[in-house]
Formats: C-alpha cells, structure tokens, sequence
C-alpha cells in the first residue's frame, strides 16, 4: 500500500460531498479500518489476507490520490460474503468467484451463520466430484497466481501438486490450480515446497481414514447406494476440514497468549 498521501488525503476521500452540492459521497473506509470493523467475527482477518482478496480480483476498492485504498460499505458487504463462503461452506475462490458473479450477496446486516443455525445447517461445499474437466498450461497458471516456475517444481517434486503433460505441455486440473495460489501465498512468508510435505502427508492420512470408512459404499454397484456415498464423503471432508480448522486455532492461541 503506497504510503505518499496524508491523513488529510484519507479524511478528505471517505468525507467528500456529492459534485454540485448534491448528497455526500458514501463513506469509504480504510483497509486497517476494515480489519478492525471485521476482526470480531473473523479472528484471523488480516491486511495481507485482503491484499490477497484483491489481487485475486475479488475487490476492487478505489484509491485516494496518495495511493490508499478506501473501501466502500458495498465492498465491505462483499469482502464480509467472501470471508463467510470460505469459513462457512470453504469455497475454494475459484467457486466464490462465480458465487459472487451469479449475483449472490448477504446483507451487511445478516448474523454470522453460527449465530443464527446450527452447525449441520451449512451446506457441504467440499466437492470430490470432477470439475469442469477445464486443464490450465503451466504459463496460465504461473500468469494467473503470480508465482514462480521453481515454487511450482518444488510443489512436483514433494507430491504436492503432479499436473499431467499433453503434447509436450504441463497441464493443470482446477485443483491443483487452486492448491498453486494458495501456496503461493505461504511463499510469501518463506514457506516453501518442502514444507508442504506436513500437508501433503495429513491429507493422505485424512483421505485414507474417509476411504475405511465409505469404501464398501463408494464400491457399490447400485447408483443409489453410490450417489448417497458420495454425499457422505463430502460431507465428512467439510466436518473435518472444519475441525482441522478449529485444532489450528486453538494452537495458535496458545502461541499468542
């Protein structure tokens, strides 16, 4: 975030009357402000995280003439969506990105999902089944998530993500796609394709222990028996995807305390 304008520049932009003495100009907020007015209901919101949101074409807050971004209450509205699909239903953004384009929108009003359902009323949106079957080249990719070609040979080399080469081509499924952003993300923390060995090692641990457990089902012969398998096994990948995501906030407040 450029850092040349004032505070002046900031006050000026979220307090700017209308052209011609017309009604004010929607309040903007900053970015810091956004955390603060989200960090209740999103503990682990962060700068970064919605600098990410944005390079990812998922906001797009105007700039003041020194360069600060200053969000709309539509964009918070929308960033408070994003940041409820992810926790709620985790929607990879790729699905989010359409979500949002189909015209789905909360209103900035609306409680958190746990304060007004139980917990076996958010939808399983963790999807085993085939994407779209779309496949995306290694320059697409790279171009799209902003990372580098060494980053994605470490992701290869330690299993992470494989790709399949077509006519000389390395391609890429969804997934693996999405898993490329999203480590490029820890990149920027210095977190490498080595280190991703722990996640790939408790996925296939996970994935192992869901197998035991609808194998019979998921081997059966009758659709029926098969499709409600299917529906079980998402809905177990969300339940623990959410545990998983709840035992790593629980560590990392005793980090912090």
């Amino acid at each position: 975030m450029a850092a040349t304008g004032s505070v002046n520049d900031v006050s000026a932009a979220t307090e700017a009357p209308g052209e011609k003495g017309g009604p004010p100009r929607e309040k903007a907020i900053t970015i810091g402000a956004v955390c603060k007015a989200l960090v209740q209901e999103f503990p682990d919101i962060s700068i970064s995280k919605i600098r990410y949101l944005e390079d990812q074409k998922l906001l797009s807050p105007r700039r003041t003439q020194g360069g600060y971004r200053l969000y709309s209450q539509a964009e918070v509205a929308r960033l408070r969506t994003i940041l409820r699909m992810q926790r709620d239903e985790f929607l990879p953004l790729r699905v989010i990105r359409q979500e949002l384009a189909a015209g789905r929108a909360e209103e900035a009003s609306v409680p958190p999902r746990s304060a007004r359902e139980g917990p076996r009323a958010a939808r399983a949106s963790v999807s085993v089944r085939n994407g779209s079957g779309a496949l995306y080249s290694l320059e697409d990719v790279l171009e799209e998530t902003k990372t580098e070609r060494q980053l994605v040979d470490e992701l290869e080399e330690y299993g992470v993500v494989k790709g399949e080469v077509r006519g000389g081509v390395r391609y890429f499924d969804e997934t693996e796609r999405e898993i490329i952003g999203a480590v490029a993300e820890l990149a920027r923390y210095g977190v490498g394709g080595r280190n991703l060995r722990v996640f790939r090692s408790s996925a296939d641990r996970e994935a192992n222990l869901l197998q035991q457990i609808l194998a019979p089902a998921l081997r059966s012969r009758n659709p029926e028996r098969r499709k409600e398998a299917l529906e079980a096994l998402e809905n177990l990948a969300a339940v623990t995807t959410r545990l998983k995501h709840l035992l790593l906030v629980s560590d990392l407040r005793k980090i912090v305390r």
